[in-house]
């Protein structure tokens, strides 16, 4: 009787070898050497938010397609379809389990797997609107000037822009400053401090200066600083700020070494 036990405990697991072997999902790597910001995924439906690229997933294995739609601050959404193929340890299945066990990897679906091992997202940059067409910005109102003189009285002083940072570990010092190629009209200031991550708030830009017009040479600087950590820097181009009507990034803290 303990012989048959065993016997049929054997054939039992011999008879899902592929599904033991292999599970139910496969991992594979997205990636896109051209994004260095966080991205948001959706993997057959499931979101996974702020994923720095490369990242390895995991996917059904199955019959059919897996659609991954990868997003982004200041990029078009990105949609892959991963296809699936036939998985070669199906047939040791079917060597020791026979049909049973064929039978099994094909309800689980790991008699299949992933064509490939890795896959390029092919992120495209949003294109910047044409100020002609934007409702906020128009024609006669894109090379007003901010300045101390009439202050408020320009588009870009009315149009109201999302700024939102924050980072792992929370509790990170912000600091902000204006980073210009045209220093002469539009100057470099110093860091001001904003708080501490998580931070969001809408703010106009009363950049003195600026219009929208030469925006598209000016830079907001974020820097982020926590105790322990090394201090990191993101940069965002004004123009595209505008056009967007945010400013957002994720900040992923590295501790500092250990000095000896």
């Amino acid at each position: 009787m303990k012989k048959l036990f065993v016997l049929g405990l054997c054939i039992a697991i011999l008879s899902s070898c592929a599904t033991i072997f292999n599970g139910s999902k496969a991992r594979v790597v997205l990636a896109d050497d051209r994004v260095t910001q966080p991205v948001d995924l959706t993997i057959d439906g499931a979101k996974y938010p702020n994923i720095l690229l490369p990242a390895r997933v995991k996917v059904k294995r199955g019959f059919k397609d897996t659609k991954v739609v990868a997003e982004a601050q200041g990029y078009d959404p990105s949609t892959i379809n991963i296809h699936k193929k036939f998985n070669g340890t199906t047939l040791w299945n079917l060597l020791f389990g026979g049909i049973p066990g064929f039978a099994v990897d094909a309800a689980t679906g790991a008699m299949t797997k992933p064509e490939s091992k890795y896959y390029t997202l092919n992120m495209q940059r949003t294109p910047l609107r044409n100020y002609v067409e934007d409702p906020t910005i128009v024609v006669h109102e894109a090379s007003k000037t901010v300045s101390r003189d009439n202050p408020g009285e320009t588009a870009l002083e009315r149009t109201v822009i999302r700024w939102y940072f924050d980072s792992d570990p929370r509790g990170a010092r912000i600091y902000w400053r204006v980073v210009s190629s045209i220093p002469s009209v539009v100057k470099n200031t110093n860091e001001t401090y904003l708080m501490t991550t998580p931070f969001e708030e809408t703010r106009s830009f009363n950049i003195l200066g600026l219009t929208y017009e030469n925006s598209r040479d000016v830079q907001i600087e974020i820097k982020v600083s926590k105790r322990g950590y090394e201090d990191q820097v993101k940069r965002f181009n004004v123009r595209q700020a505008i056009d967007q009507q945010e400013i957002s990034a994720f900040f992923e803290m590295v501790e500092k070494p250990e000095v000896e």
